[in-house]
């Protein structure tokens, strides 16, 4: 599991990150704070650390930015700890809220707890759309109909539904498949996309992934 940390405090986001490669975490510390979100676009994160006074812009804009562009949760960890700012990260999109000084033993059950519940290893399905896919059987299912898919089509399909709200470039779902030890090239990636189509046209399912002009491809 990796774990991103945006903390202008240099001491503090060292010692998270020691604390956190102590307990079995890959982390990656932000030190440039110019343009965030499209930082976090290219890096494969299980969770996100925000802190809320930072110094291009606050926690709440960046967080906002970054749910549109990926899903990842993110814990806001500060120093601001009036219900006001509780409320305003839950606003922005965080799905918990730690108070400075942070309890080391509670920031970590925080940390565990939030990778468990949004592991979708834990769910059975994900629906997007009208249509769903069976994350046990790789199977995607419209209306009464359903579709087998073979072991790269579902990782390509799912990482879609992960990201079912934005555009995807073929360079990110590269990398993607790279990172997650299912490495295809160009070729094979549109030969699995082609094949995904025309299953789903096979159910029913009418342009499953949309080709975007020059930007990628969108579910």
């Amino acid at each position: 599991m990796k774990i991103g940390i945006i903390e202008d405090d240099l001491k503090i986001s060292t010692e998270l990150a020691k604390l956190l490669n102590t307990h079995g975490y890959q982390t990656k510390i932000f030190k440039d704070f110019t343009d965030i979100p499209s930082k976090i676009k290219v890096e494969n994160l299980d969770l996100i650390l925000l802190d809320v006074n930072l110094p291009m812009e606050n926690g709440y804009e960046i967080c906002r930015k970054i749910q549109k562009l990926k899903q990842v949760p993110i814990i806001f960890v500060t120093s601001r700890v009036t219900d006001l700012d509780e409320l305003q990260s839950i606003e922005a999109g965080g799905i918990d809220f730690i108070p400075k000084p942070y309890n080391k033993s509670i920031l970590l059950e925080k940390i565990k707890r939030a990778l468990k519940q949004n592991d979708p290893i834990n769910y059975k399905y994900l629906t997007k759309k009208g249509y769903t896919l069976d994350l046990h059987l790789s199977i995607l299912k419209f209306q009464d109909k359903e579709v087998e898919l073979t072991r790269n089509e579902f990782r390509i399909l799912y990482y879609f539904f992960l990201n079912a709200d934005r555009i995807i470039s073929k360079e990110e779902l590269l990398e993607y498949l790279w990172n997650d030890k299912y490495y295809l090239d160009e070729t094979i990636l549109m030969v699995n996309m082609n094949r995904l189509r025309k299953k789903a046209c096979e159910i029913g399912v009418q342009n499953l992934i949309e080709t975007i002009r020059k930007k990628g491809y969108k579910l």
